[in-house]
């Protein structure tokens, strides 16, 4: 495995209190995918995010390992500095998870929380966030195109993060996506690339309802419905099953694919 070269950012540990509602000191069972998260708290730092979990560690459950502003990059459940243990950062009952990476997330990924606001340098603290959602990558062997997920795509009908907190820096959480990749091999110098992929950024839109199926470009993978109207983002083009003798599909962040038929293009 191509190695990191030495630390851009230091992660510095603020540990919680181990044994209390925030902190259990249970060991994470082996890393799968990171869930991606925001604050919801516009203007708070990594500090002080840290120093109310603290405060507030036995009386209030909800957890993350790690906080990132322009200033820090704190871990306050251990993650990449100590033995991966268990957050508690998404709701056991939310399937998602289970059927993406069939396990859940407070057992097996890593929760990254993003620190954004008016009094927050939004490029630092980008920066920072990208770096260490590579670097965590890096760390448990994942594919950075494959094994990051935001939290309100697993929990869509309560949460919104972090394309919340990403939209106050001006950023998407399609960007995000697209920039960790890049990262990822700007670093260890090893390009992340599909297999079969003809890389080419741009938008589709649904001229009909479209299965988007996650995990292949075939019929057969489980799939979610978008309406018509919806545009989304794509990252390149692969042959897949064939579907009236058409066999393009269009890859999406988050390994998910859409069959080219029923939609149009505007390429970036």
């Amino acid at each position: 495995m191509r190695q990191f070269p030495d630390l851009e950012y230091p992660i510095t540990q603020h540990l919680l209190p181990v044994h209390s509602k925030r902190r259990s000191g249970f060991p994470a069972d082996p890393i799968r995918f990171l869930v991606a998260h925001d604050t919801g708290n516009s203007g708070s730092t990594a500090a002080g995010n840290v120093q109310y979990y603290t405060n507030s560690c036995q009386q209030l459950a909800a957890s993350a390992h790690l906080f990132v502003d322009d200033k820090q990059i704190l871990e306050c459940v251990p993650a990449l500095t100590a033995s991966p243990e268990k957050a508690w950062h998404v709701l056991y009952n939310v399937p998602e998870d289970k059927r993406r990476y069939h396990c859940s997330a407070n057992d097996a990924a890593i929760g990254i929380e993003y620190c954004f606001g008016p009094n927050i340098i939004a490029d630092e603290a980008y920066r920072r966030y990208v770096w260490v959602l590579a670097y965590a990558c890096w760390k448990f062997r994942l594919d950075p195109a494959r094994d990051i997920i935001g939290h309100h795509i697993l929990d869509p009908h309560r949460k919104t993060d972090p394309a919340t907190g990403l939209a106050h820096s001006f950023r998407s959480y399609e960007q995000l996506l697209l920039d960790v990749p890049a990262m990822y091999a700007r670093c260890t110098g090893v390009p992340v690339v599909e297999t079969g992929l003809v890389a080419q950024a741009g938008t589709i839109s649904a001229r009909t309802r479209l299965n988007i199926r996650y995990g292949e470009p075939f019929r057969r993978a489980p799939a979610r419905i978008v309406p018509s109207g919806q545009s989304l983002p794509f990252i390149g083009h692969l042959e897949g099953e064939s579907i009236g003798e058409n066999n393009r599909w269009y890859s999406l962040p988050n390994n998910e694919y859409c069959w080219s038929g029923g939609i149009e293009e505007t390429p970036a």
